[in-house]
């Protein structure tokens, strides 16, 4: 059993010094921190619907000494106050599975993204014990979305065990 490995996953996007990119439902920064360590000095904003996750993921930035991360207390389902085309990788991990409204938060993560940017999706599997008591996100529907948005899947991530995950571009 192998459990989600952020650090690994992200190896696949060739992410470079300088790029600006958003965590939506960023929780206590999981992804936020070694995203922010690896396009240092590039800015990541890191978005949760809640207050709590991002005040952990502040106390985080400091005992790690990471500070080019924005963290912003927004719902994903509304509205994301950036500016279209505006950068080069949105990561939507564990998160589409609780939202009510996928497409919004799928089209705002495409609005956002520079052309040739790219969407990062990882979200729970069906028929996996962590997932008894959660919904999970079926790979399908968020294909289907993802068609209907005109957004191309470019690889299809074996991630082990528990999640899926798909790398997308306008």
């Amino acid at each position: 059993m192998e459990f989600l490995d952020p650090k690994k996953i992200l190896e696949k996007l060739d992410l470079k010094a300088g790029m600006n990119a958003v965590d939506f439902g960023c929780g206590r920064g999981d992804w936020t921190i070694p995203l922010a360590k690896k396009i240092f000095p590039g800015r990541v904003i890191a978005i949760d619907i809640l207050e709590e996750p991002l005040s952990a993921l502040r106390s985080q930035m400091k005992v790690e000494k990471v500070f080019n991360i924005e963290p912003r207390c927004w719902d994903l389902e509304e509205k994301v106050f950036l500016r279209d085309n505006s950068v080069d990788l949105v990561i939507i991990a564990n998160l589409l599975f609780q939202c009510q409204n996928k497409i919004k938060v799928l089209e705002e993560a495409k609005r956002i993204l520079r052309n040739e940017g790219k969407i990062l999706i990882v979200d729970w599997k069906k028929d996996n014990p962590l997932t008894q008591e959660l919904e999970f996100c079926n790979i399908d529907e968020i294909k289907e979305i993802l068609a209907k948005l005109n957004l191309k899947i470019i690889e299809e991530i074996e991630i082990p065990d528990y999640h899926w995950g798909l790398i997308v571009k306008k």
